[in-house]
């Protein structure tokens, strides 16, 4: 296992939590010589990947600790920055473009490559524009379009590979406890980790270019 992180040494660290078989790779989505150092040792020192999980992303730029109400309260579209919006399409959406075509040729390599897209209901236009939508409220101009352009990012690459044994899919973790919402997220890492990890381990008869969550498919 391959844990990428913009900090090697905190990503040593948490790759010591997990197992002597987890390896850290210093990687910033929003550098290029950094994602071709990534692929370059990947391909030296393991010849090839097996599965590319794109977690890296963010819900702003402005102050760290602010609470959700205050993110999106400044994130409405009458007010967000553009400069806000620009940075966060760099890494949610430009830098999942960026790594998966560097790291798409090593994924060939493997008997069976899966790309998994970590996304966000918050992306989906079908329940935004539903007014009984539970999460309607926290759409956006920032975070939420990233996610729905990331979906359709998703669906692009799926369908060109769905001649290959690569599968590509998106995946909402739900409303999680990390460092992206302050910490106030309802559910676990561990119980955000089911989806992403069933995905990565489809067979040949599973799915490619869906979007879900632990519940089932999710709308566009």
């Amino acid at each position: 296992m391959l844990v990428g992180a913009r900090n090697l040494e905190q990503g040593i660290a948490a790759a010591k939590t997990i197992g002597p078989d987890a390896h850290a790779v210093q990687l910033d989505v929003t550098s290029a010589a950094s994602i071709d150092a990534a692929a370059t040792r990947i391909r030296g020192e393991f010849g090839r990947l097996d599965v590319l999980v794109n977690n890296a992303g963010i819900a702003h730029v402005g102050k760290p600790g602010r609470s959700v109400a205050e993110v999106v309260a400044a994130s409405r579209p009458s007010v967000a920055s553009l400069d806000e919006v620009r940075a966060v399409f760099e890494t949610n959406v430009f830098g999942v473009i960026a790594v998966t075509q560097a790291m798409l040729p090593l994924l060939r390599e493997a008997p069976a490559g899966r790309i998994v897209n970590v996304s966000s209901g918050l992306g989906s236009l079908t329940l935004n524009s539903d007014p009984s939508f539970p999460y309607r409220a926290a759409i956006s101009a920032v975070y939420s379009p990233s996610k729905t352009a990331l979906n359709a990012i998703t669906l692009a690459f799926a369908v060109e590979l769905e001649s290959t044994p690569i599968k590509v899919n998106a995946v909402c973790p739900g409303f999680t406890a990390t460092d992206i919402n302050n910490f106030e997220g309802t559910r676990t890492v561990q119980q955000a980790a089911r989806e992403p990890v069933r995905l990565a381990l489809l067979d040949a008869n599973g799915p490619t270019g869906t979007f879900s969550n632990e519940d089932g498919p999710l709308p566009w």
